[in-house]
């Protein structure tokens, strides 16, 4: 029997790596001799990282570090990774919440009025210095709603107010903003290729925009998302003026507060961010002749079957395995009401890890036990062997 782990991250709990680590403990105690390949999985948010860097190992593929802003405009290190694209090309992939992420206590720190993307610009500058001109760019669980405005400014674009003086790129800075200059823009951008990982299709601002939808998370109180959607809104008709080009109502503009619209104005090419990540990790390959792929997240819901990870994985496994192969989704939890329309994608059944009634905390600290003894029962059953 061949088995495909191919997981995303148990938010708040476990790496994708962890999981897949958990999950092949289980399956060796009842499956000792079968071929087990770990592909673990993300959709471009935390985590994206280290699973393509763990799927490229060996490949030359490899960890930096260089030192930029966070959010809150503090020094700070953030990871990336260099790889060959193809035979010729070195590509970069940034995880954007390497820089800006919601979970680092040091950019949720400050208001999220003055937070700012200034640091994955800055990230692009220094490889782009460098000589890359193919970039991989994971959008999500960022903690910034400036619309991009930092990443453009770290770029080369001025933001200005009244008396031409120089305002901060972020929500804040930009309720003052009058002008826009791109003309410093930084002209190498245009030999950049830049594809956006993500599985957010917001446009940039209203209802369905990026302030309505994420903002609360962030930290916009529900009495100034109107006011904070209308800076965003504003900042975006001079920015696309001074352009002359146009992103605000493109899919995926929203993600990452704002990231999506600022980079695709650049050029960006927006993607499945689970099914780059499967291509950048090799799934289809190792899904060759595979009987049985598991797949999981945190929670499970019908959501999942709008393109995150473990809807991606099933259905790569389904194109590339063999003819009978199960696919079976292990998560955290799993919405019961969602059963039904789940069973068509996962044929080898929904399973939540916890046994029965636990407090959240104990089942975060006991993750790892709970994923292996799941997958041990599952394995189990009769059903699921070719």
């Amino acid at each position: 029997m061949k088995i495909v782990l191919a997981p995303d991250s148990f938010k708040g709990s476990l790496s994708a790596e962890a999981v897949c680590a958990a999950l092949e403990q289980g399956l060796r105690r009842v499956l000792p001799n079968a071929e087990i390949v770990q592909r673990p999985m993300a959709d471009g948010g935390e985590g994206t990282l280290d699973a393509v860097l763990t799927a490229l190992a060996g490949t030359g593929a490899r960890r930096r570090q260089a030192l930029v802003r966070n959010a809150a405009g503090q020094p700070a290190e953030a990871g990336y990774a260099l790889f060959k694209q193809g035979v010729i090309y070195e590509a970069a992939l940034i995880e954007v919440a390497q820089v800006v992420g919601i979970e680092d206590a040091h950019n949720m720190a400050v208001p999220v009025g003055d937070r700012s993307s200034y640091g994955v610009g800055e990230l692009m500058r220094l490889l782009v210095n460098d000589g890359i001109r193919h970039f991989f760019i994971g959008l999500g669980g960022t903690s910034t709603n400036d619309g991009g405005a930092g990443l453009l400014a770290a770029l080369g674009v001025k933001f200005t107010g009244t008396f031409r003086r120089d305002i901060l790129p972020t929500p804040n800075g930009l309720a003052k903003l009058i002008s826009v200059d791109v003309t410093g823009l930084d002209a190498r951008l245009a030999e950049c290729e830049i594809t956006l990982l993500s599985d957010v299709n917001n446009v940039l601002t209203g209802e369905h925009g990026a302030t309505n939808i994420f903002g609360p998370q962030k930290g916009v109180t529900k009495t100034d998302i109107a006011k904070v959607d209308g800076v965003i809104a504003a900042y975006a008709e001079r920015l696309e003026a001074a352009l002359q080009k146009q992103a605000v109502n493109k899919p995926g503009a929203g993600a990452a507060g704002g990231l999506g619209y600022a980079l695709q104005l650049l050029g960006a090419k927006f993607e499945s961010g689970a099914q780059t990540v499967a291509r950048l990790t090799g799934l289809a390959a190792a899904c060759n002749n595979a009987d049985w792929l598991i797949t999981g997240e945190g929670r499970t819901d019908a959501q999942t079957l709008l393109g995150k990870t473990p809807f991606a994985a099933a259905q790569i496994a389904r194109e590339h395995g063999n003819s009978g192969l199960k696919a079976t989704l292990v998560s955290g939890s799993v919405d019961a009401d969602s059963l039904g329309v789940l069973s068509a994608t996962f044929n080898g059944g929904c399973f939540s890890i916890v046994p029965g009634p636990m407090a959240l905390d104990q089942a975060v600290i006991r993750a790892p036990e709970l994923l292996a003894n799941a997958v041990e029962q599952i394995a189990r059953i009769a059903s699921i062997r070719p």
